[in-house]
């Protein structure tokens, strides 16, 4: 099957951001063939930052009421004109080959949606390659979505998402939650017998949160949704969802315990982070972004823990 990719990129109040994202599709070795920006009930527009790449690339814009990012998607896949379409936020940027990569792994390879990771711009801030740091690593919960090279249990995120024109019509596309809409989709496309990869190599420079208020909050929200996903699709529910809120109330049990003369947990905790700081200052060459890696790590299990506490506890709440 000739592949014949359309771009759907959701927009809020982000012109710099599509501004930079467009710039990245102008360096690719292979051409998009369309790019689809959809305007989602912004104040800050970016139909002028659109004008000035129209010459450039095959891009149409369109501006729609506020929705939310996923019905934004299903709105711009219906505007399309190719048959595959790759699914990216507008905080994003495209390495060079990235749409050579995917065109070469689908084509040897096809899979009828597939995902593809996030990793750090080295022109990002110390704070953003340590908030991407604590989302990818191993040693954190970067391993949960699966990591592995085409790994088919991948559960792709909208950031950085391709799907089949036919996936689309069977599916409907995205619902309407606000939070984990790109995981529905996955365990649906899954629940329908569709085929999917991870492409490794097909990476995105992902911006992420700006500060530690936003980060917090987004994995706040994370937490929040999973148990509902896991009562949604109960095979898809693992023990390792636990793992951040287990985490933070070992932390603060650990704390109680140091305050009656029994350090040995909080011991346990601080080579933990010690391993978190080695880790982060090698891979990043940098102490400082060591340093951050321990604060956003426990920024993201504080979020993410407590926000699936509380969802756990309305589920049973609401159960009685």
């Amino acid at each position: 099957m000739k592949l014949d990719f359309s771009f759907i990129i959701p927009v809020y109040n982000r012109p710099t951001e599509v501004d930079e994202l467009l710039e990245s599709f102008t360096r690719q070795t292979v051409l998009p063939y369309e790019i689809i920006i959809v305007e989602d009930g912004s104040i800050l527009r970016c139909n002028e930052v659109v004008n000035h790449y129209e010459h450039q690339l095959n891009i149409k814009y369109y501006f729609k009421e506020n929705t939310g990012a996923g019905l934004s998607r299903n709105f711009g896949m219906q505007k399309v004109s190719g048959n595959y379409f790759i699914i990216l936020d507008s905080d994003v940027l495209l390495p060079e080959n990235y749409i050579e990569i995917i065109t070469n792994k689908l084509t040897a390879q096809y899979s009828d949606f597939f995902g593809g990771p996030d990793a750090a711009h080295p022109n990002f801030t110390h704070l953003q390659k340590a908030i991407n740091y604590s989302m990818t690593s191993v040693f954190t919960t970067g391993g949960l979505r699966g990591g592995k090279k085409n790994n088919v249990d991948f559960q792709p995120r909208s950031f950085n998402l391709g799907m089949s024109k036919t996936v689309f019509q069977a599916s409907g596309g995205f619902s309407g939650r606000k939070t984990g809409e790109d995981i529905e989709l996955s365990f649906t496309l899954k629940k329908l017998g569709f085929s999917s990869q991870l492409i490794s190599e097909a990476f995105v420079y992902h911006k992420r949160r700006t500060d530690l208020g936003q980060f917090f909050k987004q994995t706040y929200n994370f937490g929040k949704e999973r148990p509902l996903l896991n009562k949604e699709f109960p095979k898809t529910a693992k023990l390792t969802y636990w793992f951040p809120s287990a985490f933070t109330i070992g932390l603060g049990m650990s704390l109680i315990l140091l305050a009656l003369n029994c350090a040995i947990p909080i011991v346990a905790y601080l080579i933990y982070f010690l391993l978190i700081f080695v880790d982060a200052s090698f891979r990043n060459k940098s102490i400082s972004i060591g340093f951050l890696s321990m604060i956003t790590t426990l920024t993201q299990f504080a979020g993410y823990g407590f926000g699936f506490i509380k969802s756990v506890l309305k589920q049973k709440r609401l159960t009685k």
